[in-house]
C-alpha cells in the first residue's frame, strides 16, 4: 500500500523488479511443452492431445503470525489451498491435486496435525486430492514456535477451454464474487496496526474480535466458477490477491483494454473501514493493497451476465471492459 505498506517493511517495487528478473531467468529453463509466458495466474504445460496442466504455488504470508500468536492453527491451511487452487482455476482448469510444505522450528505433532487439518478441509472445498507433503524441522534457524507454509496445486484443462485475455472484448462485463474478508494479503501492514494484545478486542461496528476477522479463511471459489467455465459463460477470471483489483484485473485484459469498476455495487466488509482508519489510508491505497470485498472477478459477455449472476453465490455486476488500460474505480 504505497507509503503505509512500505513502512511496514514490504517493498512492492523491489518485488516487481524481482519478478522481471525471474522471468528472464526462467526463459532459460523452458521445454517445448510450456504454453504461455510467466505472469499469468498459473503456468501451463501441454501433455498432448490438446490437454494442458495448470500449476501454481503460493503461501499464506504473515497471516501465519496471527495464527501463531492466537494458537489457532486449523484455518491457515484453508488459506494455503485457496491461494493456489483459486489461481489454478483462473485458467479454466479443474484442480486435481495439492502438495504442501510445512517448515517448523520444532515439531509439535498436535500443531502439525492442526495445520494439516485445515489443508485437508481446503482440498475438500477445492475438490482436489491432497497428494502429499513435507514437514521440515529447522532447529537453530527458526524459533521453536515459528512456522511457514507453502503449497503447490496442479489442475487440468483442454487447450480450447483456456480462459484469458485473448477471449476478452470491449463491452464485456466484470462480475465480482465476494471475499470472505481480508483473505491472506496485506498482513504485514495489518500487524503494525493491531497488536497481539488487541486480538481479543472487538472493533466498533464489527461484532467480531480482531482474531476472528483476521483469521477468517479465504473463500475457495472453485465450486462456484468451474461449472460456469465449463458452460462457456466466462471469458476470463482474476483472483484478487495482493495488489487488489488494480493489479490483478489487468492481468486478464488484452492490450488496449482496461476496466471501469463502479464502487458501491458490492458490500465492502467492515474490517476494511477499520484498516483504513488505523492506517490513515486513502481509497487508492486501500484498493492497491486489499481485495476490498471482491475475491474473484469474472469477465463475461453481456448476454451471459444474468446466467452467471444467478449461479455464482453472492456475485454482482461491478463494471465493464472499456478502451484504454488499467483499472479505474468510479
Amino acid at each position: 500500500m504505497s507509503d503505509a505498506y512500505r513502512s511496514s517493511g514490504v517493498d512492492t517495487e523491489a518485488a516487481a523488479k524481482a519478478v522481471t528478473l525471474i522471468a528472464d531467468l526462467a526463459a532459460r529453463a523452458r521445454r517445448p511443452e510450456v504454453a504461455g509466458d510467466i505472469g499469468g495466474f498459473a503456468g501451463l504445460f501441454s501433455i498432448g492431445e490438446g490437454r494442458l496442466l495448470a500449476a501454481a504455488t503460493d503461501g499464506v504470508g504473515t497471516k501465519l503470525e496471527i495464527a501463531r500468536v492466537t494458537g489457532r492453527l486449523d484455518t491457515v491451511g484453508i488459506d494455503l489451498v485457496a491461494m493456489c487452487a483459486d489461481d489454478v482455476v483462473c485458467t479454466g482448469a479443474e484442480p486435481l491435486f495439492f502438495l504442501d510444505y510445512l517448515a517448523v522450528g520444532r515439531v509439535v505433532p498436535e500443531d502439525v496435525a492442526s495445520v494439516v487439518e485445515g489443508i485437508v478441509e481446503g482440498c475438500r472445498l477445492a475438490r482436489c486430492a491432497l497428494l502429499g507433503g513435507e514437514t521440515a524441522e529447522h532447529p537453530g534457524v527458526m524459533a521453536d514456535d515459528r512456522f511457514d507454509l507453502a503449497g503447490f496445486c496442479v489442475g487440468i484443462v483442454d487447450e480450447a477451454d483456456v480462459l484469458g485475455p485473448d477471449r476478452v472484448r470491449e463491452g464485456d462485463v466484470v462480475i465480482g464474487l465476494p471475499s470472505s474478508g481480508l483473505h491472506a494479503n496485506g498482513f504485514s501492514l495489518i500487524r503494525t496496526m493491531v497488536t497481539p494484545d488487541e486480538l481479543a478486542v472487538t472493533p466498533p461496528a464489527s461484532g467480531r474480535t480482531f482474531a476472528d476477522e483476521l483469521l477468517e479463511p479465504c473463500r475457495i471459489y472453485v465450486p462456484d466458477v468451474l461449472p460456469l467455465f465449463r458452460d462457456r459463460l466466462v471469458h476470463a477470471a482474476a483472483h484478487i490477491t495482493g495488489g487488489g483489483l488494480l493489479e490483478n484485473l489487468p492481468r486478464v485484459l488484452p492490450p488496449g483494454l482496461g476496466a471501469r469498476i463502479e464502487r458501491g455495487t458490492w458490500t465492502e466488509p467492515l474490517i476494511f473501514d477499520e484498516v483504513r482508519r488505523r492506517a490513515d489510508a486513502g481509497d487508492a491505497d486501500m484498493f492497491a493493497t486489499f481485495n476490498m470485498g471482491i475475491g474473484m472477478a469474472l469477465v463475461s459477455d453481456p448476454d451471459d451476465v444474468d446466467a452467471v449472476l444467478s449461479r455464482a453465490h453472492g456475485s454482482t455486476r461491478i463494471g465493464e471492459v472499456v478502451p484504454g488500460s488499467g483499472v479505474r474505480i468510479d
